[in-house]
């Protein structure tokens, strides 16, 4: 009997042990269920997401031997701060015969302008003399007529004796004369409006180069201008700074190196300004949309430190599309591979003042496509 009872309460404990692992494993089974109704496919995480940033890439613009490289890798800068020095004798020098240029430029038009007066001051001259020569021409044609009428008097009278041969001579030496003189003074009178003529050829072409113009606005003067503020600009431009606050990086210049405009001397990394790349497959985008929100942890401070972030918007290719030789087959053994395609989230400046990042490390990226 004793037996029976011992066997009975073993089956009876037994049985309290099934119900007591079947009532657990029924709720673990609906909490399951319940995380997965509310919180199921929420979240979306991947471990393929790196530190970026828009890099600026330091290149002079203007050439010459650098006589200074003031910053090293690593180094931190501040926008505006001078990273390299190239020799600026030879845009010194430039300068000065821009300057050059330039004065001669503003002299010479200076001395046009003054030409037209004194241009306008010989056409008045020209003219007056147009009138000198006309009234020497009313005079020749006056003394012409009037050795004519001589002439054909002392002819009548040489007829009948009445004048001599002296006198007749004299008449028509006195004729002869005043033809000549009236061709001269004709001939002067044509010199003079040629004259005239050329000296308002002179005027025009004067007026063409300063009308509507001063010593300012004068083409010649500008483009003097022009080159002047270039030299300027060039010799500025030999004092190479910082167009960001960032990290130097890939310094790729020595003094003493001659450089050339357009040359690589080093890149600016803006650390302050860095963003991350996730690269999420292609099924887990499909509630992903600009503005949510995303935590984001990096291998560099692990779980501890938690970065908080916006999704900013998806890359315009996936990245074998993207790829410098894209993976082509058409040889009819084609395999589905799931792409991944770059999602860009922005990052917290002061979580980033904190806590710094560089280009290329690895982060765990979690977006919550159910946040705003």
């Amino acid at each position: 009997m004793a037996d029976i009872d011992a066997t009975n309460s073993q089956n009876s404990t037994r049985k309290r042990s099934f119900l007591l692992f079947g009532a657990a494993l029924a709720v673990i089974a609906i909490g399951y269920l319940g995380y997965q109704w509310t919180e199921g496919g929420r979240y979306v995480e991947t471990d393929d997401a790196y530190v970026n940033a828009e890099i600026a890439i330091v290149t002079p613009l203007t050439g010459g031997p650098v006589a200074e490289v003031r910053v090293s890798n690593t180094q931190s800068v501040h926008k505006g701060d001078v990273l390299v020095v190239i020799d600026p004798t030879d845009a010194r020098i430039a300068l000065a015969a821009a300057e050059a240029n330039y004065a001669s430029a503003v002299r010479k038009i200076r001395q046009t302008i003054a030409t037209g007066s004194a241009l306008g001051a010989q056409v008045g001259e020209r003219v007056a003399d147009i009138g000198r020569m006309k009234a020497q021409v009313s005079i020749a044609e006056a003394d012409l007529a009037r050795a004519r009428i001589d002439l054909t008097r002392r002819e009548a009278l040489a007829a009948d004796g009445g004048v001599s041969g002296e006198e007749l001579s004299s008449a028509k030496n006195a004729f002869a004369a005043a033809e000549g003189n009236l061709a001269a003074a004709r001939a002067g009178l044509a010199q003079s409006e040629a004259a005239r003529g050329a000296a308002n050829g002179q005027e025009a072409a004067n007026d063409a180069l300063i009308t509507g113009t001063t010593p300012e606005t004068n083409p010649d003067v500008l483009a003097a201008k022009a080159r002047l503020d270039q030299a300027r600009i060039d010799l500025d431009r030999t004092v190479i700074r910082s167009p960001v606050d960032g990290v130097v990086t890939q310094r790729a210049v020595q003094v003493g190196q001659r450089v050339a405009a357009g040359t690589t001397l080093m890149t600016v990394v803006p650390v302050t300004e860095a963003y991350v790349d996730a690269n999420y497959k292609e099924s887990q985008l499909r509630g992903v949309r600009p503005g949510q929100p995303v935590e984001l942890t990096a291998d560099i401070y692990g779980s501890k430190v938690v970065y908080h972030g916006r999704v900013v918007g998806f890359s315009g290719g996936t990245g074998s599309a993207l790829a410098v030789i894209p993976a082509q087959n058409a040889t009819g053994n084609w395999i589905k591979v799931v792409q991944r395609l770059p999602v860009r989230i922005a990052l917290d400046r002061r979580e980033l003042a904190d806590h710094p990042l560089r280009l290329g490390l690895s982060m765990i990226t979690t977006i919550d496509t159910r946040g705003n």
